[in-house]
């Protein structure tokens, strides 16, 4: 399916709200990308994973960064020219295994890792699968579907934006190559490309998140024809994705710093109707919403906040004292909580990882009754 001028604009939307937070910001980086690729004849094209050969070759990738660092693609349009880091990444892939790539798959949903996949498929003449590793934004590498189902994170090729280029062939925990890959890239730049998570099409169709990129183009598609139609977007949103409304309220504090690469925020929300202290906790992506200090919602299902007028998406970089928003959740894919549920991924995926090393995941169905 290639994808209209208006399909990637209504898929920005979507990845927007589900990016959870972080992802890209869909407004200032990933529309510029879209409306630069455009421009110059490139055209986005997504294939069903059910119609991939079983034995092609796919490879995972994005940027990675602050989500501060992606919200303006600023200079990086003209420069990714002459040189997109991403696409070099995809080269010492080939290189290292000697194999041409088929298909890209994106590692997330999200403004700037959803579309630089995209633009990387239409650069290289090939296409981007349908779907992606979570069906959502995670601020980590290794918070993805692929590892429950025994495909490999590394070999991971990391290239900075000023050019330096790191290849983690092996780690002894999964969290090792993130934090590796990461240090390298805020060391020269603050933001880099990288390649992981090499799969067959056998492999991608038991694992991938599948079609969510033309979900998210349903839903952005049905949030615009809300606003166009002076519906409540809100509901639209929860038409499409089920899930339900956590709280309605207004941001009384944010909380936080840029710290080794990620965003880590804790975000109180002045609720209109609920009687208690609602809490976000936010490590580029929302993570954990908190009732009365006890959690409601956890990784890997999703928190989504929004615009209340809009229904878009709220970055987590753009929260501010008196902003209001609808925060809502969503339960996560079965593949990815099955991912959560092996051995490696309930290391991969613990709450340690965003500051909570004293709780275990919870299904949301499970203790969203705190809120009633």
């Amino acid at each position: 399916m290639k994808l209209s001028r208006e399909n990637a604009y209504d898929m920005l939307t979507g990845v927007g709200i589900l990016g959870t937070g972080g992802g890209g910001d869909p407004v200032s980086f990933g529309k510029p990308l879209v409306d630069w690729d455009y421009q110059r004849g490139r055209v986005y094209e997504i294939t069903d994973p059910a119609r991939i050969k079983d034995d092609a070759f796919i490879v995972c990738g994005g940027y990675m960064g602050s989500v501060n660092v992606f919200k303006s693609i600023g200079d990086m349009l003209e420069s990714w020219e002459t040189r997109y880091e991403l696409h070099e990444a995809m080269k010492i892939s080939e290189r290292i295994t000697g194999k041409k790539v088929n298909h890209l798959v994106p590692f997330e949903l999200g403004g700037t890792n959803t579309t630089v996949m995209l633009s990387l498929a239409a650069r290289a003449g090939i296409t981007t699968v349908d779907g992606d590793g979570l069906g959502r934004s995670a601020p980590e590498t290794q918070m993805i579907s692929f590892i429950g189902y025994g495909i490999e994170l590394c070999p991971m090729p990391v290239v900075s934006k000023n050019g330096s280029i790191i290849i983690v062939d092996k780690t002894t925990s999964p969290a090792l190559a993130d934090e590796i890959g990461r240090f390298a890239v805020v060391q020269d730049g603050g933001v880099g490309a990288n390649n992981h998570y090499y799969q067959t099409g056998a492999q991608l169709k038991k694992a991938v998140i599948p079609n969510s990129i033309s979900k998210s183009i349903e839903l952005g598609s049905a949030v615009r024809d809300a606003n166009d139609n002076k519906r409540n977007p809100i509901d639209a949103f929860l038409d499409e994705m089920g899930g339900q409304v956590l709280t309605q309220g207004t941001i009384e504090e944010v909380k936080g710093e840029d710290r080794a690469g990620h965003w880590h925020v804790q975000v109180r929300i002045k609720p209109e109707k609920l009687r208690g202290r609602f809490d976000v906790v936010v490590k580029n992506e929302y993570m954990m919403a908190l009732y009365d200090g006890k959690p409601v919602v956890m990784f890997p299902d999703l928190i989504c906040m929004h615009y209340p007028d809009t229904g878009f998406g709220v970055m987590s970089s753009n929260l501010k004292k008196g902003l209001k928003v609808v925060v809502t959740a969503v339960p996560a894919h079965e593949r990815l909580r099955y991912a959560g549920s092996t051995e490696i991924g309930k290391k991969a995926f613990s709450p340690e990882r965003y500051g909570h090393p004293e709780l275990e995941y919870r299904p949301m169905e499970e203790i969203i009754g705190r809120l009633h």
